[in-house]
């Protein structure tokens, strides 16, 4: 397809919501965009502002510096031992990369990308882009002959849902069947916030109880925006099979699409601190502890959300008329239907605004219950 067929970007659909937010008295309480708010961490600038010589070409594949340090921290953070700097690759952030990896595997016409049933539009549109088929399904007794590509999400961008090693270790072994490669985006993973997640990692699709020690066709993307504030940085990275890195460091080396090379070392220095990702996630999590019980108290239901950056909240109504009861209390969401033709009844409200705000908007939902 030609990116002239792509539809109008969504977000334009909220601005009138976000005008009638702002005419809150108490004024707009944001919580529409994933956009972190917090400081970028100090060892991160600081990494940054020494690598700043840098006059010549960065490397596609990754200084050696960054991809041990991506290596390094799979082990720690993730339970996933043995990768070496073979089985990863640093990306210009994940959403690139999500929308590229069809057009990169060559795929096209006849060919199935399979993407969850609840996701935010990046993984449709680049199947569309690469001109395969996009179908939306979260069973893998689903998924058909003729799949090439499968995208899980783990924890969920927006229903914070998350798969256990025994549904992910499911999905594994269909997707061999089918010859399909399965690539997990699991960019919140450091976010868990409720049952097993609270004390252990959400686990990888590169997990050895997952894998059975066998990572063909498998790759985990990862990015460093939520847990580092690094969203300006774009700064990700995918591991995995070493057979598809090494195919798709062939194809970003032809296009050009390397990461800045101060990106690389503020990124392996960002990788190595694990002080500043515990801090933040404090803060994540007293502001979902002020805003879940609010917006329960104010006739809300909370599905999923057990891990990742969003509250995913219906009142069993169309999600715009949900849009505008909120705005008129001076809070913005995310519309459910943005992701999704099976979310017509949510919306999504991010953690990523201050304390102060969200306390804000928690007061207010509060008063409505009343």
């Amino acid at each position: 397809m030609s990116v002239r067929d792509l539809a109008d970007y969504p977000w334009d659909a909220v601005v009138p919501y976000r005008e009638r937010a702002a005419l809150h008295p108490g004024g707009i309480v944001d919580l529409s965009i994933g956009s972190p708010v917090d400081p970028t961490p100090e060892v991160v600038r600081r990494a940054l502002a020494e690598a700043t010589d840098a006059h010549a070409y960065p490397q596609t594949v990754g200084t050696p510096a960054l991809r041990e340090a991506i290596a390094d921290w799979y082990a720690r953070r993730r339970g996933v031992p043995d990768l070496t700097v073979d089985n990863v690759l640093p990306t210009i952030g994940s959403k690139e990369f999500v929308a590229l990896l069809p057009t990169l595997l060559g795929l096209g016409a006849g060919d199935i990308v399979v993407h969850p049933r609840v996701a935010y539009p990046t993984y449709e549109v680049g199947a569309r882009v690469a001109g395969a088929t996009p179908l939306p399904s979260d069973d893998p007794a689903e998924w058909p002959e003729g799949t090439r590509l499968i995208w899980i999400n783990t924890p969920g961008n927006p229903d914070g849902r998350t798969w256990t090693t025994g549904e992910l270790a499911a999905a594994v072994a269909r997707a061999r069947e089918l010859g399909a490669i399965l690539a997990s985006d699991e960019c919140y993973a450091e976010l868990g916030w409720d049952g097993p997640w609270a004390s252990e990692p959400v686990p990888s699709v590169l997990d050895p109880r997952v894998t059975g020690g066998n990572r063909s066709g498998l790759l985990s993307v990862y990015s460093l925006s939520k847990q580092s504030n690094l969203a300006g940085y774009r700064a990700a990275f995918v591991a995995g099979c070493r057979t598809v890195i090494a195919d798709l460091l062939t194809a970003r080396k032809h296009l050009g699409l390397m990461p800045p090379q101060p990106v690389q070392h503020a990124m392996a220095v960002a990788l190595g601190d694990d002080e500043h990702v515990a801090a933040q996630k404090r803060l994540y999590r007293a502001r979902r502890d002020a805003l879940l019980p609010a917006l329960q108290q104010a006739g809300f239901r909370i599905d999923g959300s057990e891990a990742g950056l969003y509250l995913w909240a219906t009142e069993g109504r169309d999600a715009w008329e949900s849009m505008g009861r909120l705005a008129d209390l001076g809070i913005l969401a995310g519309p459910g239907p943005f992701y999704g033709g099976f979310s017509g009844e949510h919306v999504r409200l991010s953690l990523t605004a201050s304390l102060e705000r969200i306390e804000a908007g928690a007061a207010r939902l509060r008063a409505t219950a009343l």
